[in-house]
């Protein structure tokens, strides 16, 4: 493991509260109360320091866990041994991210553009359709219950000619369901990571860029939201097929790759007042 890059620690606090400010936000808003923010990262720390910060051979104990996070032992003592936490995909987000992968980067699926192709719901075999489309991915599940689940999550529309459309909605996770909520975690903590990760070597190893402007009018910021929104969707796509493609010849192993991208628009407090003490609001017409 690379040794930490030291750190002003009041420079890094200040860094925190700006990174906290808007989880605290969504906390207040869900009703999970201080206390009970406490009583979790009470264990976090605990977890963290007894899994992360073992020393090579030697047994991890409560008195260096102790010392590590500054929990006093008997609490220590309480909350160790409940493993490292496993962040499990949901069966069904699994399922529906996998055929949705594939339906826009397999060249049978997509058109000269990358986008996805309206599919038959049946076909003849050796022929693209919904039904083999989600049968190359999984055996477990027919593929009229998948499709049932989608237009009942207005992910796809069937039509009268029995085919099958991907709607804009099938990419974009509403409204704090399991699926948001899943991607809300893994994304979010992703991020921090590689940021983490990035601050703590001398040499950053991972890509963690932004474009930036401020003093921007109502209509610039939204026209800037909605051409970044397109080039990220771009970009994703981009990296999708190309994915794909390295996974049809790869043996496969225990690594994980993930891109990201994210876009952000707010109007700034008055002269005077503090950068983020109002919630976001973005432009009005925004996408």
């Amino acid at each position: 493991m690379p040794k930490d890059v030291p750190l002003d620690t009041s420079r890094l606090q200040a860094a925190l509260l700006r990174v906290l400010r808007p989880l605290v936000r969504l906390l207040v808003r869900r009703g999970i109360t201080f206390p009970a923010l406490c009583d979790m990262l009470r264990e976090l720390y605990v977890n963290v320091a007894e899994h992360d910060f073992s020393l090579p051979g030697k047994e991890q104990t409560d008195s260096r866990v102790s010392l590590l996070t500054g929990i006093h032992r008997k609490e220590v003592r309480r909350l160790r041994g409940a493993g490292a936490p496993v962040n499990a995909v949901p069966a069904a987000l699994s399922r529906t991210s996998r055929i949705l992968a594939r339906w826009l980067a397999d060249r049978d699926t997509t058109d000269e553009a990358g986008l996805p192709l309206p599919l038959p719901r049946v076909a003849p075999a050796g022929r693209p359709s919904f039904e083999a489309l989600v049968a190359s991915v999984t055996r477990d599940v027919r593929p009229r219950a998948v499709l049932d689940e989608w237009i009942d999550r207005r992910l796809a529309v069937l039509d009268a000619d029995d085919v099958v459309t991907l709607l804009d909605r099938a990419f974009v996770p509403q409204g704090g369901d399991e699926q948001q909520l899943y991607y809300f975690g893994r994304n979010l903590h992703d991020h921090v990571a590689s940021a983490v990760a990035n601050i703590s070597a001398e040499t950053p190893r991972f890509l963690e860029r932004a474009v930036h402007y401020d003093g921007l009018s109502e209509a610039v910021a939204a026209d800037l939201e909605r051409r970044s929104r397109a080039l990220a969707m771009d970009a994703l796509t981009a990296a999708n097929r190309q994915a794909h493609r390295a996974c049809e010849s790869d043996a496969g192993g225990r690594w994980r790759w993930n891109f990201g991208v994210y876009v952000f628009a707010e109007e700034l407090p008055p002269p005077g007042e503090a950068e983020g003490t109002a919630a976001p609001r973005p432009p009005e017409d925004g996408a």
